[in-house]
């Protein structure tokens, strides 16, 4: 079967979902997981499901079924824990690289200079309005573009990969400029066409 709809009994009604392009099992699976996920969510905490034991609310951010756009629940923060080593490595003064795509679909990369906060889960890119990084994400819309963040020194490395979107408010390129200082012991050269790439990290690697 591919590209025919699927229903799964939940609640008080079916849920139904597409398998495209993908083999009957294989679609079939991922949308009982999705239709799960989805139930939970919608359940108060502690309410008995029609068929067992109560549904736990999940704690994840997101399912991309596939990684398609067509089954994505964005209901929940994600909360990252990082090892202590790889907290210090995103403090300490180092260049990242970071990945955007053009229209084409092909990858742009290139060396910025980054803040994390992992309390937020933000990380925070200062950057010229009109660099192609920038016109990058902006043509991805409103809903912005997954990027990766990466930056190496010898044997240590760490990632965090997000969605990125552009925020040109006075405020919050200022706060991003004061974050830039505090990292890299100076501030960024003036620039009045300064804008914000600032990236909601939703997964993260690295060995510290």
């Amino acid at each position: 079967m591919y590209g025919r709809d699927v229903g799964v009994s939940a609640g008080d009604g079916p849920v139904v979902g597409r398998a495209d392009g993908v083999p009957a099992l294989v679609g079939q699976l991922g949308v009982h997981c999705a239709a799960f996920l989805l139930v939970a969510s919608r359940l108060p905490a502690g309410r008995p499901s029609p068929s067992g034991p109560a549904l736990l609310t999940p704690t994840c951010n997101k399912l991309s079924l596939f990684h398609s756009t067509r089954h994505r629940l964005d209901s929940f923060p994600v909360t990252i824990t990082l090892d202590p080593a790889i907290l210090a490595f995103w403090r300490e003064r180092h260049h990242s690289t970071l990945t955007t795509f053009r229209p084409d679909g092909t990858p742009h990369v290139v060396p910025v200079a980054v803040t994390y906060d992992p309390g937020a889960g933000i990380a925070r890119v200062i950057a010229s309005g009109g660099s192609k990084k920038v016109r990058n994400v902006r043509a991805a819309g409103p809903a912005g573009m997954r990027v990766a963040l990466c930056q190496v020194d010898r044997r240590r490395w760490a990632t965090l990969e997000g969605r990125a979107v552009v925020h040109a408010e006075p405020e919050l390129v200022a706060d991003a400029e004061r974050r830039f200082a505090e990292r890299y012991g100076r501030d960024p050269r003036p620039n009045p066409e300064r804008v914000l790439i600032e990236i909601a990290v939703d997964r993260t690697m690295g060995r510290g």
